[in-house]
C-alpha cells in the first residue's frame, strides 16, 4: 500500500522524499532545509530531530513517519508508535547501507517507483574521482572538538575519495579529541565541513596552522539523498583545492 501522507524526522530523507514525490510530505523538522520551498508546499514544521512535537505529528495523521536510529531518539519513536503511527527507522553507516535504506524508504515504505536519481547516485560512486591519497583529521564540532571516528557515512565517502580518516579505528563514532592531539595526529589535511558545526575560512583553519584546510560542503559529505549524484565530484574538487 502506498503512503499518501509522510512525516520525515531526518533532513536527508526529507529531501529524498520531496525530490522523488512532491506533495507526499506533510511534516518535516525545523532542520530540514532542502528543498528550500518546503513551506510553500504546505509542509508543517514539527520541531527538531531530537525534540519533535509528538502530539503535532499525531495530529497530522501520517501514513508513515521516517526516522534514523542515530538522528532521532528512541523514546520519541516509541511514543509515535504508541500513538498508532507506522514508523520506519533507517540505519546508515556507509554508502551501500545508505543506498539500500533509501530504496527501503522510497520504494517499500512510500510505495514509489525506484527513482532515477538513486541509480544515478549508485553509478556515480561506482566510478569515483581519482583517489587523493591523503590522511586527514575531520572535525565536526568545536568547543569541545569532536571528529569523525569509526563506522560513519561521511567517513566512508571520504575513504572512497582516497582520504584516510586518522581516527577511523577509534572506539567511538564521534570521539572528543583535544586540539593538541588533533594537531599531533600525523594528518596531511584537516577537513572542515560546514555542518553540523559551521566551519568557515575564519572559524576552524586557524586552529590547524601547520595543515592545509579543506572547507567542504557538509550536505555533500553527510546527507544521503539526491545530493549523492554530484557529491563525489563536488567533494573531490573541494579537497583537491586544499592539497593542490
Amino acid at each position: 500500500m502506498s503512503a499518501r501522507r509522510v512525516v520525515s524526522l531526518v533532513p536527508s530523507l526529507t529531501e529524498a522524499v520531496a525530490h522523488s514525490a512532491p506533495g507526499l510530505l506533510v511534516g518535516a523538522t525545523d532542520w530540514c532545509s532542502h528543498p528550500p520551498d518546503l513551506a510553500e508546499t504546505g509542509v508543517v514544521r514539527i520541531g527538531g530531530t531530537k525534540n519533535p512535537d509528538v502530539p503535532g505529528i499525531v495530529r497530522l495523521a501520517p501514513d508513515l513517519v521516517i526516522a534514523n536510529e542515530e538522528e532521532n531518539r528512541a523514546p520519541d519513536l516509541a511514543a509515535l508508535r504508541a500513538a498508532g503511527l507506522d514508523v520506519l527507522v533507517t540505519e546508515i553507516r556507509d554508502l551501500p547501507s545508505a543506498l539500500r535504506e533509501l530504496d527501503r524508504v522510497l520504494v517499500r515504505g512510500c510505495g514509489l517507483p525506484r527513482p532515477d536519481w538513486l541509480d544515478a547516485a549508485a553509478d556515480a560512486w561506482a566510478s569515483p574521482p581519482a583517489p587523493l591519497g591523503v590522511r586527514a583529521v575531520v572535525p565536526i564540532w568545536r568547543r569541545p572538538w569532536m571528529v569523525l571516528g569509526r563506522d560513519t557515512f561521511a567517513g566512508d565517502l571520504l575513504a572512497r575519495l582516497g582520504v584516510t580518516n586518522v581516527h577511523a579505528a577509534h572506539a567511538e563514532r564521534y570521539p572528543r579529541i583535544p586540539l593538541a592531539e588533533l594537531r599531533a595526529s600525523g594528518a596531511d589535511l584537516v577537513v572542515l565541513p560546514d555542518e553540523p558545526y559551521r566551519f568557515t575560512p575564519t572559524d576552524g583553519p586557524e586552529s590547524f596552522p601547520d595543515l592545509p584546510a579543506a572547507l567542504v560542503d557538509g550536505r555533500q559529505l553527510t546527507w544521503y539523498g539526491p545530493s549523492l549524484v554530484q557529491a563525489g565530484a563536488v567533494l573531490a574538487r573541494q579537497l583537491r583545492g586544499a592539497v593542490g
